[in-house]
């Protein structure tokens, strides 16, 4: 009976269901803006897929976050799939940066020395069509509004 009212971490996703996933930077920071990054995301995401563990239906890329709406299919070995990506991406931002850049990742942390991704990833349960298509035209606009933004300051 206590599990019925145990909340769920924000993170929480039940295999087999469609959820808007978001998952930031480490700070904020724009990690993401050089391709090389995004390729990892891209790659990692690809793996993912061909060995059937998630279905990928949009995603996009901004400078310090992602936002996926996909589902998970099965455990990637003994962790959910979800997890692989975040562990995999971080291990591959790490051979790709320099110790300065490197440093700003850097975390007094038992079990790691660099986070590279916040804690706790939000994950957005999409239980009708009416959802999933409110999700899809915030991941449409999403960069849109971040352009429009950044031309309005130049001007």
């Amino acid at each position: 009976m206590d599990d019925l009212f145990q909340q769920k971490r924000q993170s929480y996703i039940e295999i087999g269901q469609i959820y808007f996933w978001t998952a930031t930077i480490n700070k904020w920071q724009k990690l993401l803006l050089e391709d090389k990054f995004k390729e990892v995301v891209i790659n990692s995401l690809v793996y993912l897929t061909k060995g059937k563990k998630i279905d990928v239906f949009a995603f996009v890329i901004m400078p310090n976050h992602i936002h996926l709406i996909w589902r998970i299919n099965e455990l990637n070995g003994k962790e959910m799939p979800q997890g692989s990506f975040l562990k995999y991406t971080a291990h591959e931002f790490k051979k790709l940066l320099n110790a300065e850049a490197l440093s700003k990742f850097y975390v007094n942390a038992v079990n790691k020395s660099y986070e590279f991704w916040q804690r706790d990833p939000v994950a957005i349960h999409l239980y009708s069509p009416e959802v999933m298509c409110q999700k899809l035209d915030y991941l449409h606009d999403n960069p849109d509004k971040r352009a429009l933004e950044a031309s309005d300051r130049t001007r």
